[in-house]
């Protein structure tokens, strides 16, 4: 396989993880939005915070990862990108400081209002920031950013239908990928009525989501017929298949309490949808940009593919270690 292939597929495999992750993180803040009241729903909050702790800085890794990838591996697309959707890319910026900042504060606050302030920050950044990621997704798979610096339009580029709905399809797979992991952390931790509670909320969640996948194949057809067609009779088309079929499955794992294997085929189903995009999409990373032509060069990519091979050998056991010590049962059926 060329170098500008592996370096592709490298830099979608970290997207698929920051997606799956991170994505995760930001639908716990959104059911942490919508918990209730401060006395209602604290127990809700605290699994919440219980859940993501741990991780959600460790998460962000992939994001940074995504970006370095990007800048080094195309520049071109990644300086076409950063100036003509600098907006979006702001504002989620913004967004994961503010939430960041507002769930670490959250946590050392002894009065109710302050816990109120930097709760209310850390999920209303958790709605908006995946929504202005989406975005930028929807700006890419319509070919609304051209190449060059800032020559596409800097609003109308991820304020159109396909950016829409593809930022509200951000934010309904992050809040469905929290309620699947959150069943499965509840039950774990003693907490039967909170998992029958969360997989209630997974459960219509997850049909929301896939009208919403529905509706977005939609707007395709009539924004983006060359990325439609791809997808629903193209080399994508099995992609998204097994989208599907992950998806149904993991609503009737839900409705079986099938709290472990649904995490696995709800993750397929997200994998299938991102990887369909990417695979309808390539060649093309910009209208009239193949990748070949984007790519940098081979000594570059060389370089930039081998510093990551090393540091993936101590970047990888360490992410697995961590997520794996906070997962781990203790004797008495609590986790750590």
């Amino acid at each position: 396989m060329p170098l500008p292939e592996i370096m592709l597929v490298v830099l979608w495999a970290g997207l698929t993880a920051y997606v799956l992750f991170g994505g995760a993180d930001f639908g716990g803040g959104i059911w942490d939005l919508l918990a209730g009241g401060a006395t209602s729903g604290w127990r809700q909050r605290e699994l919440v915070e219980h859940s993501i702790g741990p991780v959600w800085e460790a998460n962000h890794v992939w994001l940074i990862f995504v970006i370095v990838v990007t800048w080094t591996g195309v520049p071109s697309v990644f300086a076409a990108i950063a100036s003509t959707l600098y907006i979006p890319l702001t504002l989620a910026a913004l967004g994961i400081i503010g939430r960041g900042a507002a769930f670490a504060f959250r946590k050392v606050s002894g009065k109710l209002w302050q816990r109120r302030l930097f709760g209310g920050t850390f999920a209303f950044s958790s709605v908006v920031t995946p929504f202005f990621l989406g975005t930028v997704a929807g700006a890419l798979a319509s070919g609304r950013v051209p190449p060059g610096i800032a020559t596409g339009d800097l609003v109308r580029s991820w304020v159109n239908p396909t950016s829409v709905t593809a930022g509200v399809l951000a934010v309904g797979v992050a809040a469905y990928l929290a309620a699947v992991y959150l069943t499965r952390d509840a039950e774990r931790t003693g907490k039967p009525d909170l998992a029958e509670a969360f997989r209630r909320r997974a459960l219509w969640c997850g049909a929301v989501v896939g009208v919403l996948s529905a509706a977005g194949l939609l707007v395709l057809r009539a924004d983006a017929p060359g990325l439609f067609a791809e997808l629903t009779s193209g080399r994508a088309l099995p992609l998204l298949a097994l989208s599907i079929v992950a998806g149904l499955a993991s609503l009737v794992l839900l409705w079986r309490r099938a709290y472990l294997a649904v995490r696995l085929t709800a993750a397929l189903a997200v994998t299938g949808l991102l990887w369909g995009w990417g695979v309808g999409q390539y060649p093309s990373l910009l209208p009239g940009v193949p990748l070949a032509d984007a790519a940098a060069t081979d000594t570059v990519l060389a370089a930039t593919l081998g510093s990551l091979a090393v540091g993936a050998v101590l970047l990888l056991p360490s992410l697995w270690w961590l997520y794996a010590t906070f997962q781990r049962e203790r004797p008495g059926g609590t986790a750590s």
